[in-house]
């Protein structure tokens, strides 16, 4: 699927996977070496994440039911664990450095299509 930042017109992930099942929200990210420039993951319903076993670094944004960003962990690296993000419904995780690269800011609205 395609992520759009509608605040800002832009795209955000061309090839973004949804992980919207239990199996593939635990295998998130893992058992990958990198994660390209225009790939995302959405991982529903999911208000923390680690990346724990994971061989490259992320940019977590965490949305709320209605799709805006309410926090951005940029830069998250191997063996780490986000904040407890209480408002977000799920998360997209972009290679790291993405996020502040696409201008993706707290109170943006992404659409996914």
């Amino acid at each position: 699927m395609k992520v759009w930042n509608a605040t800002r017109g832009n795209l955000v992930a061309e090839r973004a996977a949804q992980a919207d099942s239990f199996f593939l929200r635990l295998r998130g990210l893992l058992g990958r070496s990198a994660l390209e420039p225009g790939e995302g993951l959405w991982i529903d319903r999911c208000r923390m994440v680690h990346t724990f076993f994971m061989r490259f670094p992320i940019d977590a944004a965490f949305l709320d039911r209605e799709g805006s960003v309410v926090r951005i962990f940029s830069d998250l690296k191997p063996w780490r664990v986000s904040g407890w993000v209480r408002e977000a419904a799920g998360v997209l995780e972009l290679a790291a450095g993405r996020a502040q690269a696409l201008g993706v800011r707290t109170g943006d609205r992404l659409e996914f299509s």
